[in-house]
C-alpha cells in the first residue's frame, strides 16, 4: 500500500521518512543537494527550535537545520517499520 506524501515540517521528533520531493524555489535547491538532501535520502527529526522555528534533521550521519518554511516544502514517505 502506497503512503502518502507529508512535510517534513509535520512530522514528531524522532520519525525516520524518506525524501519524496522538494519543491523550493530552483535557487534553493542546489544548496540542500550538495549537503546531501536529495529525494531518495533517509532522514531524521530530531527536533524543533523551542518556538518551532528553525527544524534539526538527521542526514546522512550528521545534523541540518532547516527553517520552518523549508521544511514545509520537502515532502516526505514515512519509513514503515515493524
Amino acid at each position: 500500500m502506497p503512503s502518502t506524501l507529508q512535510p517534513l515540517a509535520s512530522l514528531a521528533p524522532g520519525d525516520k521518512v524518506t525524501v519524496a520531493e522538494i519543491n523550493l524555489p530552483p535557487e534553493s535547491r542546489p544548496r540542500l543537494m550538495e549537503l546531501g538532501l536529495v529525494p531518495g535520502t533517509s532522514v531524521e527529526l530530531v527536533r524543533f527550535a523551542p518556538l518551532g522555528d528553525p527544524v534539526e534533521i538527521r542526514v546522512r550521519g550528521y545534523h541540518l537545520t532547516l527553517r520552518k518554511h523549508e521544511a514545509e516544502q520537502i515532502l516526505v514517505r514515512v519509513d514503515q517499520q515493524g
